[in-house]
């Protein structure tokens, strides 16, 4: 399969059946951003993509029977399944939805609370799985990290030029994942990362270019971040899109400055 043709079926999970308690108490996935539900912002990129075959999405469970009316007709490739107590258990739940009938090649997994993932970022993913590793979105670090102990003093100062913050969405062979999540889950294993799970396994992850403002709604303030951005979507100067295309020139700048 040559590198610039997508594979014939992806599937995407997406874990949305988190209680929000950073926020509340409300359910990230179903807060309205910009007019639409968080949700249905961060779906719609993945079912603009004809490769796509199935978007299976972990709900709560007393969500499931009665889904909003807005997810029922969004599209009919969507799989709603029940969530479980942790995001291990949700993501795997909606795995093994993506297993029914005839299997996709490769898996996208996406949080339900990043609502502005591109195009670019999730075929950039793509196309890193379908060399059989794991492809994880991500950001390089720009600030000084510092280590720090349970009390708060700083015990190391570890070198940025080697960090990046993970994002979604994260791609992989998709039997490969289901088997290590199906494992993780018999040992009762925790992991908040897919690609950690994967690299238990003995896959091999590589970080792929996200974005700066591919950010997860989790805390109250990043709401009027998110929709500021969901509405300022149009390119032009020093909107997202418009600077988008040289980010990376852009964080690369801002490291050497800094």
């Amino acid at each position: 399969m040559s590198p610039s043709r997508a594979p014939s079926r992806v599937g995407v999970a997406v874990p949305a059946a988190g209680a929000g308690h950073r926020l509340g108490g409300l359910r990230k996935a179903f807060l309205e951003l910009a007019g639409r539900p968080v949700l249905q912002h961060s779906l719609e990129p993945f079912l603009a993509l004809e490769e796509v075959v199935a978007v299976a999405v972990a709900l709560p469970a007393d969500e499931v029977g009665d889904p909003p009316r807005w997810l029922q007709g969004l599209d009919p490739r969507i799989r709603l399944v029940a969530g479980g107590s942790t995001r291990l258990r949700s993501v795997l739940a909606a795995l093994e939805a993506l297993d029914a009938g005839e299997a996709p090649e490769v898996v996208l997994i996406h949080d339900a609370a990043r609502p502005l993932v591109t195009d670019e970022i999730i075929r950039r993913c793509i196309d890193g799985a379908r060399a059989g590793e794991g492809a994880v979105a991500g950001w390089p670090a720009v600030d000084t990290l510092k280590e720090v102990d349970q009390s708060g003093l700083v015990v190391a100062t570890p070198d940025r030029r080697r960090l990046w913050r993970a994002q979604t969405p994260q791609a992989f062979p998709y039997r490969q994942l289901l088997g290590a999540y199906r494992r993780a889950a018999q040992a009762d294993v925790q992991a908040t990362d897919d690609a950690e799970l994967f690299a238990r396994a003995g896959g091999a992850v590589r970080m792929v270019e996200g974005s700066p403002w591919n950010l997860k709604v989790t805390h109250p303030g990043d709401v009027p971040v998110a929709e500021f951005l969901l509405g300022d979507r149009a390119p032009g100067p020093g909107r997202p899109e418009a600077a988008g295309g040289s980010a990376g020139g852009a964080g690369k700048d801002e490291r050497a400055a800094g």
